[in-house]
């Protein structure tokens, strides 16, 4: 069984009609330290799920079976490391940049090789099973009565989303004597677990196509023997931007990303993306990649690739690996995957990174519905993402793409890890670029969807409905981290009520795959071979790589010094030329703003016809891009003085 749950590629959208630690306060972390429980135990504040209520209450779990659980260590000194995170992230403190090595890191915050035996020996003596261990977390198996025993509570049944998951029924408390050496532990719930079986990975999906005619950049070509919308004709969706024409809209000038390092995580690797990276890069006017500044560092397995959807994950990392080149054509690129798409084996992809000092910057185009994450797993991913902070490592997280989730899940809510006060959430915008003016304007991503009706005179139910957009909102768990106090509305940060909570995203970049980014990829072919093609693609999994492509960038004009975990700064240049100020309006109140586009009904070709659309811009969900800070673009997206902003003398 499997202690943890599947993430999704959350910000990756096709371009067709197509799924804490102690003292942390200050970042509005929750506690999920140790605190004072029943005589002689401390309990694991945050390891019981929301979702585990009274109300919800099915009764007893069944004894049957093994449980497999992660105790996640807590290291020398939790609340300092929290405390340190914060001082060398803020550019208004003393120890601003005053980054620790891995090394140094793991000596001042690890665990020690007492506390992790300490640990061991409970946990044996308890009567489970030890399978592993790093220097981060034991892993431990055994029956419900031993887990049950060994964490002082009792394992019920819970209703959650038509389901019945199980779940401590108190909160899970551990031997006073370990005297802290213990964070939280996962997997005690099972919303849902996996078995376990290794794979090997499957071949890459079948080929999906664009359908003409397009523009060359936005407005290039334009609808005219369709009907009008807003009292216009609208243009054809870009055939996917490049580069070439991306690097001068966000203000990118001469820098290249030299001497930076950006990670890559996501699940699985994709078998053919060296080759298609160089072909790409070929085809499309980048910079050729030197050798070996393109590398990964893959799992000895892998596992879970029927229920993770493995091949789709290909096209992810060849997303995520041709952007962060396109913007930043000299940064190296370390690809980390994971063994599956649970967070466990995330979890490892991003502690590598930590561990090894592997990068300067990670992009991360994945993530779930905050309702279906646990305290206790939030506590585990914050410690690692803390980690990176005191070593100057930033983690950037797409925030999603289904807006304000009600659509798909009838709940108004943010996704996670981008909920995260500890990460950059980067939300997404539809982006205009022209002929000779790199950059027109941008408005929130919001789309809505109208089809060409069946006599061509004009588009059904006209504007139509909603596709898709950028996530964003306001958390129902993380209080609002100082950062964003003076900058996030109180109409947002107390959506939820009257306590201010973290508010996504932070900032934002192109990602409404109708003026989306081409990338090329090997692909299963109709007639069943397999070759290279490529196409149109958006999705905040777009927004999250070219941010960490510009970031990169920022990085090389403050003379390679390392921006670490970057909301502080980002905030600290709110209103300022930095950043577009994005609004769904870009054009003036009363233009409203549409492209027209056509695609393949088969996916591929033109053999079962062609559907024609009408896109609607800038409606995204309930949410608003406005002046100012909003929970769709964040504080705006970068301009052409943000790059430019970070340079040092």
């Amino acid at each position: 069984m499997r202690s943890s749950r599947p993430r999704l590629r959350a910000g990756l959208t096709w371009a067709a009609t197509l799924p804490m630690v102690v003292g942390a306060l200050a970042l509005g972390i929750p506690s999920a330290g140790a605190d004072t429980g029943p005589a002689g135990r401390d309990t694991l504040a945050g390891t019981k799920p929301l979702w585990a209520t009274r109300q919800a209450d099915r009764g007893s779990a069944p004894g049957s079976g093994r449980i497999t659980a992660r105790v996640h260590l807590a290291g020398r000194d939790a609340a300092g490391l929290a405390r340190y995170a914060e001082a060398v992230s803020d550019p208004g403190s003393a120890s601003y940049g005053a980054y620790l090595t891995a090394r140094q890191a793991e000596a001042r915050f690890g665990a020690t090789a007492a506390q992790r035996a300490r640990v061991t020996s409970w946990l044996t003596s308890a009567g489970l099973k030890v399978t592993g261990s790093d220097r981060h977390y034991v892993t431990v198996s055994g029956s419900t009565a031993a887990v049950e025993k060994a964490f002082s509570t009792r394992l019920h049944n819970y209703a959650k989303d038509g389901h019945t998951y199980r779940a401590p029924e108190t909160t899970p408390s551990v031997p006073d004597s370990l005297d802290g050496a213990v964070l939280t532990v996962t997997g005690l719930d099972n919303a849902p677990h996996k078995a376990r079986h290794d794979d090997t990975l499957p071949p890459p999906d079948e080929v999906f196509r664009n359908a003409g005619p397009f523009s060359t950049y936005y407005g290039s070509r334009t609808g005219t023997k369709l009907p009008s919308a807003y009292g216009t004709k609208a243009p054809y969706a870009v055939k996917g931007y490049t580069g070439k024409q991306l690097r001068p809209a966000y203000g990118a000038k001469n820098f290249t990303g030299k001497g930076v390092t950006v990670a890559i995580t996501d699940a699985y690797a994709s078998p053919t993306i060296a080759r298609d990276a160089a072909t790409y890069a070929r085809r499309n006017g980048d910079q050729a990649y030197r050798k070996g500044q393109l590398s990964q560092v893959l799992p000895a397995e892998y596992h879970s690739t029927e229920e993770c959807g493995a091949s789709g994950w290909y096209g992810e990392e060849t997303l995520d690996v041709e952007a962060v080149h396109a913007l930043a054509p000299d940064a190296g690129i370390v690809y980390v995957g994971a063994a599956s798409c649970y967070d466990d084996d995330l979890l490892d992809s991003l502690s590598g990174i930590v561990d090894g000092r592997l990068a300067d910057i990670v992009s991360n185009s994945w993530g779930d519905l905050e309702s279906n994450e646990t305290p206790a797993s939030a506590a585990a991913y914050d410690q690692v993402f803390q980690l990176g902070a005191v070593e100057g490592i930033g983690f950037y997280f797409s925030s999603g793409d289904d807006g304000d989730n009600v659509a798909s899940t009838g709940t108004k809510q943010i996704d996670m890890p981008a909920n995260s006060a500890w990460v950059t959430a980067v939300g997404g915008t539809s982006l205009a670029v022209g002929k000779h003016e790199p950059y027109q304007w941008e408005t929130g991503w919001g789309t809505l969807k109208a089809n060409l009706s069946a006599d061509g005179r004009g588009w059904t139910d006209f504007p139509g409905a909603y596709t898709s957009g950028a996530g964003g909102g306001t958390s129902a768990t993380v209080p609002q981290p100082y950062y964003q106090r003076g900058t996030v509305p109180d109409a947002l940060a107390r959506a939820n009520g009257g306590t201010p909570m973290r508010t996504t995203p932070d900032i934002a970049a192109v990602a409404d795959p109708n003026t989306g980014f081409l990338v090329g990829q090997t692909q299963t072919l109709p007639d069943g071979t397999r070759g290279y093609d490529e196409y149109r693609i958006g999705g905040t999994s777009l927004a999250a790589p070219v941010v960490a492509g510009v970031q990169a960038l920022a990085q090389q004009a403050r003379r390679g010094l390392p921006i670490g975990f970057a909301n502080p700064a980002i905030y600290q240049r709110y209103g300022t030329s930095a950043y577009h100020d994005v609004t769904d309006r870009p054009l003036g109140a009363g233009r409203r703003l549409a492209v027209v586009r056509n695609d393949f009904v088969n996916g591929h070709d033109g053999a079962d016809g062609i559907a024609t659309s009408l896109r609607s811009l800038g409606q995204d969900s309930s949410l608003s891009a406005v002046v100012g800070y909003d929970d769709v673009t964040g504080v705006g997206s970068p301009a052409p003085g943000y790059v430019t902003s970070y340079r040092t003398r």
